[in-house]
């Protein structure tokens, strides 16, 4: 029987949970685009919120666009894994889906705040892979939010000052990568999630892998 080629092998594995936050103008939301589009194994956890759809977003694909009302039911029943309160909006993570997508070793990713990611490191620390995104400066930080052109003035003055406590929260990720290059901060982002993917802590599969491995009988040279 001719051995399998270590393309052909497959180790089972947990999924992960790859969470991106940054204040917003930042780019971790085209960070995350990137990955999706390059990535067909990825998916993303789409969150619901309170919050009113911009122009370019499509309900269902970039977020659940629900009522307070609707929140508030959902959070009391336990049905949220995470939730955040974030320039006045409710934002929160469904649990069901993301608790399937883990046990079947696919990959979820997050684009969600420091609130969001603190509680889901509280709930599922060895799932989660976490990166902060910062701007190369706050000048630039008010430049995107202005070439967005999605907000009102006085929701882009609230992001701003926003962003400097939101900053402060740096340390309590895995990695932080500084957004002055979008294609050198998506290598970096790319580099991150393929080193984790094959963690040894995460690839449960090696434990049959390697019991088998041993117990295969050497083919000696006559």
């Amino acid at each position: 029987m001719k051995p399998a080629s270590p393309a052909s092998i497959k180790i089972a594995r947990r999924g992960l949970m790859l969470v991106l936050s940054s204040p917003s103008g930042a780019g971790k939301s085209t960070i995350a685009r990137n990955l999706l589009d390059e990535d067909r194994s990825l998916e993303i956890s789409v969150s619901v919120t309170t919050r009113a759809k911009r122009p370019s977003e499509i309900a269902g694909k970039h977020y659940h666009f629900i009522s307070v009302a609707q929140f508030e039911r959902m959070r009391d029943a336990g049905d949220l894994l995470e939730w955040a309160e974030v320039h006045g909006n409710f934002y929160g993570t469904p649990r069901e889906p993301v608790e399937m997508a883990m046990a079947e070793g696919r990959d979820m990713l997050f684009d969600i705040d420091w609130q969001g990611a603190r509680q889901l490191q509280e709930k599922m620390k060895a799932d989660v892979v976490s990166i902060f995104v910062l701007p190369p400066s706050m000048t630039e930080l008010q430049s995107r939010l202005h070439r967005r052109a999605e907000d009102t003035e006085a929701v882009i003055r609230t992001r701003l000052m926003n962003s400097r406590s939101e900053i402060e929260h740096w340390r309590e990720y895995d990695y932080v990568i500084v957004n002055d290059d979008l294609d050198e901060a998506f290598g970096h982002v790319n580099c991150i999630v393929n080193a984790e993917r094959i963690r040894r802590d995460r690839r449960h599969g090696l434990f049959d892998f390697v019991r088998n491995l041993l117990e295969e009988e050497p083919v000696l040279p006559t």
